[in-house]
């Protein structure tokens, strides 16, 4: 696997024993009573890891300048006593209400000039001078006063930045543009020339004269609602180094992280240019009920948050042990799905297991959230599974700093997201991670891992690599992409990529534009399909969304259109690169389309699934640092399911029989 180097502290783990294991505990909502029976369950159940404090500063602050920390005090003793080690939070992700009554400009502002009030959580905007420094000040007070506490193992950084509200409209956020964007361009000629403001009359004479994107009476300047995109996702994390850079003068050997949201939901935040400023990635991550697919969407996710963090470990700070409360219809977790899930996303490198909450809510909008300790307490299955994952995750600490074998990549860029999905593009159903998410799933039942890369990572030791959808790329980038496959590689590259520069202008001469050369296609002219239509290819396969007006300019076609006005234009076309190949699709195949294109691929790549298993197993090997070799196979079926491998199954000490049972896992030691 390659993967792009990342410095982080190498303390992040000494001080949590084995994999980690717990959730978010809250006891300031529940009496002494309560959190003395907490410590004889965390024990009985394994618990090793807390995020604690994440939404107490009201009761830490409850006026201005005046402190109680007895609670948390005792909290934190009683924790340390029973060895759980805690990642601690500044407690800002939500303001107290003495706050918001002494300055309401904190508060957020929509594209249609609304302001957001309290009564919630996460009401403020992260560009607002005053919660910055009071943000900061709670974060000192809270550094100072448990630097040296034995509990102390991670700082957790307000929390899920950018959730509810991504995007900021009010006074201060608009001065807050204006200065990056100044930073970024150095001159309004410069901002000008980027944005074509040449069109509808859109010229700016100062910087001064720029406005956030907000409702307007036609469509908005597309290059300044990217840089808005960017804008944003850089003010949270703005925000975020401002608090960092006062727990690393505080506590320099305490690591520092916050919980990003990192799944096919989450658009707003380019989590990779984050991931410097994280001593461990850190990820949320819940299943949508209704899904039928939903653990396909959760190896997406474990995949895109292991791209972020650089192939190395990460934590899985929030999940569900049953239903949540947010979504139209709470399904509970099926049987044995809790800990189908927990141990995916370790298959998946995360070295942490962490869920929403420890103890459920008696009061409050997330009363209806389960946790690990439900409202029916011991005599429950839920408290029983987590029992018996906390069990499963004790076996399982040969694998913690093992990093996951993969020889495909799929190249993601949250940057060629916004810039695709931005207003009057070809089709409206065009979208960024459908094709992402159809190329996963395929590999995902053919039991091939598959790394989520950004386009500018490395991409020495993957001989596959998938490109999809990536509209706007730099030449740098598109460069890289290409290195790989003159490298030995085979690389795919879909419709709509290449198209635009990083400022959203289009690359003129003909589509794909930057990938023309090393394609050998030329596009004249976009087709896209009409809501509903689907047209067929010469070897009988089914597509919809995209069709286009391909020309052959050094390429061989190896699937053809077969309806007017395409027909016999090329629909996928292969040509020899160096020592690789570079493939183009021009349409977007049904499921089985994309499965036989797959194993096209993968034959002439090499690349080949973990293990032999039946349908419906899940497979992912991880790989320590002194070779040892574990095999993931989770059995998502009711049926037992064979797995072709042998060792010792790490969850029964003993050797490994060839299946897995219904709905089960093996984690197999191999050699």
């Amino acid at each position: 696997m390659a993967t792009q180097e990342i410095n982080r502290p190498a303390s992040v783990w000494s001080n949590v024993e084995g994999l980690g294991f717990g959730g978010d505990y809250n006891p300031e909502q529940w009496p002494v009573s309560v959190r003395l029976e907490d410590l004889e369950l965390m024990q009985e159940a394994g618990v090793n890891f807390l995020s604690v404090g994440i939404f107490s500063w009201a009761l830490l602050e409850p006026v201005e300048g005046q402190y109680d920390f007895g609670w948390l005090d005792e909290v934190l003793d009683n924790l340390a006593g029973i060895g759980v080690r805690v990642a601690l939070a500044t407690a800002t992700a939500a303001p107290p209400a003495w706050l918001v009554r002494k300055h309401p400009e904190i508060l957020p502002v929509t594209a249609d000039g609304t302001v957001l009030g309290p009564g919630s959580r996460r009401h403020y905007t992260p560009s607002s001078a005053a919660y910055r420094r009071y943000a900061t000040g709670i974060t000192r007070v809270l550094a100072e006063r448990y630097k040296d506490h034995p509990a102390l193992a991670l700082w957790h950084v307000d929390n899920e930045l950018g959730c509810h509200i991504s995007e900021f409209y009010g006074k201060e956020d608009a001065a807050a543009f204006r200065s990056w964007l100044e930073r970024r361009y150095g001159s309004i000629d410069a901002l000008n020339a980027s944005w074509g403001t040449a069109f509808w009359s859109q010229n700016y004479a100062s910087f001064e004269e720029i406005l956030p994107p907000s409702v307007a009476p036609s469509t908005l300047n597309p290059g300044q609602q990217l840089d808005f995109q960017r804008f944003n996702s850089w003010a949270l994390m703005d925000y975020y180094r401002e608090l960092v850079a006062v727990l690393r003068e505080v506590t320099p050997e305490v690591p520092c992280t916050t919980n990003l949201m990192a799944s096919s939901a989450t658009k707003s935040m380019d989590y990779f240019s984050w991931a410097k400023d994280l001593d461990v990635i850190a990820n949320d991550h819940y299943l949508v009920a209704a899904d039928p697919e939903r653990h396909i969407e959760l190896a997406f996710s474990a995949d895109l948050t292991r791209g972020i963090a650089g192939g190395d470990p990460w934590i899985l700070m929030e999940h569900s042990t049953s239903a949540v409360n947010w979504q139209p219809r709470n399904q509970p977790k099926m049987p044995g799905e809790m800990l189908r899930n927990s141990l995916a996303h370790v298959a998946r490198g995360a070295d942490a297991v962490m869920f929403f909450q420890w103890r459920q809510s008696f009061a409050g909008s997330e009363k209806f959230h389960s946790a690990m300790v439900p409202h029916g307490g011991r005599d429950t299955r839920v408290w029983r599974e987590v029992v018996d994952l906390g069990a499963a995750l004790k076996l399982l600490e040969p694998v913690r700093g093992s990093r996951v074998e993969s020889r495909a990549a799929i190249v993601f860029d949250y940057e060629a997201w916004w810039a695709s999905e931005i207003d009057s593009k070809p089709s409206i159903d065009v979208k960024y991670l459908d094709l992402l998410r159809a190329f996963h799933r395929s590999l995902f039942l053919k039991g091939v891992s598959v790394d989520m890369v950004h386009p500018s990572a490395p991409l020495e030791g993957y001989d596959l690599v998938l490109v999809c959808t990536l509209y706007a790329v730099s030449d740098a980038d598109a460069g890289n992409i290409a290195a790989a496959a003159s490298a030995g590689a085979t690389v795919l590259v879909s419709y709509f990529s290449g198209i635009a520069d990083p400022q959203d202008h289009i690359r003129l001469g003909g589509y794909p534009g930057a990938f023309r050369d090393l394609l050998g296609v030329r596009v004249e002219e976009f087709h896209p399909l009409l809501a509903g239509s689907q047209l067929k290819l010469d070897d009988g396969t089914v597509a919809s969304v995209w069709s286009e007006h391909v020309h052959l300019a050094g390429a061989e076609a190896v699937q053809a259109f077969t309806e007017y006005p395409l027909e016999g234009v090329p629909a996928l076309t292969r040509r020899s690169v160096g020592a690789g190949a570079a493939w183009y699709l021009a349409t977007f195949p049904d499921s089985d389309g994309i499965d036989a294109l797959v194993e096209r691929l993968l034959a002439e790549s090499g690349v080949s699934p973990a293990a032999a298993a039946d349908t419906g197993v899940e497979l992912v090997r991880r790989r320590s640092a002194d070779g040892q070799r574990f095999l993931f196979a989770i059995n998502h079926t009711r049926s037992s399911a064979a797995v072709s491998a042998t060792g010792t199954d790490l969850l029964t000490g003993e050797p490994f029989g060839g299946s897995v049972p219904a709905g089960s896992i093996a984690v197999i030691r191999e050699g």
